[in-house]
């Protein structure tokens, strides 16, 4: 784990933070929801993600216990990942979060959308 959190005295809040916080963690987290994903389909899910930063979030997501990374023994290798139970448990955090958003972006559309029908009177 690479982040300092002081589990004596820090906040539940940056515990939580301190697990799936940062851009890419919850969106990984999510996509692992629905089941096993290899490396590729990983990527694939999220274009915007650099292939190192994929990465290092999923260390990250694994040494925290978040995840699980299975290895099988076979030419090419093949590793897949899959959350645990304590990932599991953040679903209805990310569901929440998927809500959230949902309605959040259809309020930034519409005000997008007002201020351009605005700007073209």
């Amino acid at each position: 784990m690479a982040r300092k959190y002081n589990w004596k005295t820090g906040c539940d809040v940056e515990a939580t933070l301190s697990a799936i916080g940062g851009r890419w963690k919850p969106v990984l987290v999510c996509h692992l929801l629905s089941g096993r994903k290899r490396f590729g389909e990983i990527r694939r899910l999220t274009p915007n993600a650099t292939e190192r930063m994929i990465t290092l979030q999923l260390r990250e997501l694994e040494a925290d216990g978040v995840i699980s990374r299975h290895v099988f023994a076979q030419v090419p290798p093949r590793v897949e990942y899959q959350v645990t139970d304590v990932g599991r448990s953040l679903e209805p955090i990310l569901t929440a979060m998927q809500l959230w958003g949902a309605a959040f972006k259809k309020r930034r559309l519409a005000e997008e959308a007002a201020e351009a029908a605005s700007a073209s009177d």
